[in-house]
């Protein structure tokens, strides 16, 4: 068995979220062989092309970067194999055909950022704080067929505050995930991982956390106060989520509420046009803390309100 300097890995991810876990292997002393990452992409506005965050880090580090577009071309299979890599990881990437994990001798370690087998899907950072969990955590599995279904290595449970939003918990996540990939991979080395299958649930008790859609981030003034402040944390700081302003959408950003009976039609608005804007919810009032009117700047509530000019007091 090779040691962990050892090993040759060939490293798959795109967004920052995977960059913490590259850069944790570098520092360790891994032999990253080459970083698989999307190709770049036209944004912004003058449609300039965009490396990913994996690419620039990998690029600084001095480390061989490819991007296929199509993961089952034969170009790209014949590349992995020269590399002749023991192992790969996955971090926020996209599907990979079974081509592909499969290669090496040692599989193919994905993080992800639940407690698996809950959470399984491409967004369970906003969807555990949408639904009100109080605990998440980070998971190293072995891919398989099924998406997020593969045999768990080690997880590491983290706690979610009621001061989280989705960006906080991303990077908290971020960094509980690059420690125990590292944790994981030398344990691999020294075998002393027991690969768990994942527990068996009922189909009706498994959480998934599918992609964010437009209609998942309109808030609902019908639900309780609480559960639309969760809504808020778990769409901020992207993509938002969003409500009517008069003819105007706004997205919120962050809120608080108050638990009481606001002897008002849920989705009333109220403010005294200084220093407090609150809509009424079928419980008690949520506080608009942060905001952005469409085609303008994120702010916060006081300045928005000093420079608003439409009617909000019904």
């Amino acid at each position: 068995m090779k040691t962990f300097e050892e090993l040759r890995i060939v490293f798959f991810g795109t967004p920052d979220f995977a960059v913490a876990s590259l850069n944790a292997l570098a520092e360790a002393g891994a032999d990253i062989v080459a970083v698989v990452t999307s190709p770049d992409k036209p944004a912004g506005r003058g449609m300039h092309l965009q490396q990913s965050a994996v690419k620039q880090y990998a690029l600084m580090k001095g480390l061989p970067v490819l991007q296929p577009e199509k993961m089952k071309t034969p170009e790209f299979v014949e590349q992995l194999k020269n590399l002749d890599a023991d192992l790969q990881v996955v971090v926020a990437f996209r599907m990979m055909p079974e081509v592909v994990w499969n290669m090496p001798p040692m599989g193919t370690i994905n993080v992800h950022g639940s407690l698996l087998p809950q959470y399984r899907g491409a967004a369970p950072i906003n969807w555990a704080i949408i639904n009100g969990e109080t605990e998440t955590g980070v998971t190293t599995f072995k891919l398989k067929h099924e998406i997020d279904t593969g045999d768990i290595l080690l997880q590491q449970a983290v706690p979610i505050l009621r001061s989280d939003n989705a960006g906080s918990l991303h990077d908290k996540l971020m960094h509980a995930g690059a420690e125990l990939l590292v944790k994981t991979v030398k344990r691999l080395t020294e075998g002393s991982i027991q690969e768990q299958p994942q527990r068996i649930i009922n189909k009706e008790e498994i959480i998934y956390a599918p992609k964010i859609f437009k209609e998942d981030m309109q808030i609902d003034w019908n639900k309780p106060v609480t559960v639309i402040d969760d809504l808020i944390r778990g769409m901020s700081p992207y993509p938002g989520a969003h409500t009517m302003l008069g003819d105007k959408t706004i997205k919120i950003f962050s809120s608080d509420y108050r638990v009481e009976s606001p002897n008002a039609l849920p989705g009333t608005i109220d403010t005294d046009n200084a220093t407090y804007l609150r809509f009424a919810a079928t419980d008690g009032w949520l506080y608009v803390d942060e905001l952005q009117l469409e085609g303008k700047k994120k702010m916060g509530v006081v300045e928005f309100l000093r420079g608003y000019r439409g009617t909000l007091n019904p």
